[in-house]
């Protein structure tokens, strides 16, 4: 048996309060990766950047990407037969902006290809998922996309580009 000194402290925490500013600053304490959703529609490549994206199951395989309701692609790209997920590497911070413009031609400067499905991959990612849209799951000014895998390709050499605390920061290698 092993002895367990129980310590009574209180922690403090904050109320939620309705200023959104705050809630990203919390979230912003969490580090996340960085990937982009890319397809083929009506013959040209429509794309978007997540940073809400993980692992969900290994059977059935499925990965989740939470996307924001007001966004404008995630209509487009959820009517597509099959999605690229591209992993970004730690030099892309440049492909990710692209990706995350509101405005203009996502894919300019960004080198990218296109499997027969449809499926777009950003060029030199760390991974590539490529997808189909399982199912959908309505989570206040989020849906959650359940994304069913059928193939991937990954490059464990290639660190990937981490978010956090709202800049792009690379992995630091432990000293030994």
């Amino acid at each position: 048996m092993v002895d367990i000194e129980v310590v009574d402290a209180a922690v403090d925490i904050d109320a939620v309060s309705s200023d959104p500013s705050d809630l990203r600053r919390l979230y912003g304490c969490f580090p996340t990766g960085v990937t982009a959703i890319c397809a083929i529609k009506d013959g040209v490549p429509i794309g978007m950047a997540a940073t809400a994206f993980t692992a969900v199951s290994l059977d059935p395989q499925l990965v989740s990407v939470c996307v924001q309701n007001s966004s404008t692609t995630w209509p487009k790209l959820r009517s597509a037969d099959r999605l690229g997920i591209s992993v970004l590497a730690e030099d892309q911070h440049r492909e990710c902006q692209n990706l995350a413009m509101k405005e203009g031609d996502r894919f300019a400067g960004v080198s990218w290809a296109a499997a027969v499905d449809g499926a777009v991959f950003v060029r030199g990612a760390a991974a590539w998922l490529g997808c189909s849209l399982h199912s959908e799951v309505a989570a206040g000014d989020h849906a959650i996309a359940l994304l069913k895998i059928y193939g991937y390709r990954a490059n464990p050499e290639r660190s990937p580009l981490i978010f956090h605390a709202s800049r792009f920061r690379q992995l630091a290698v432990p000293a030994e």
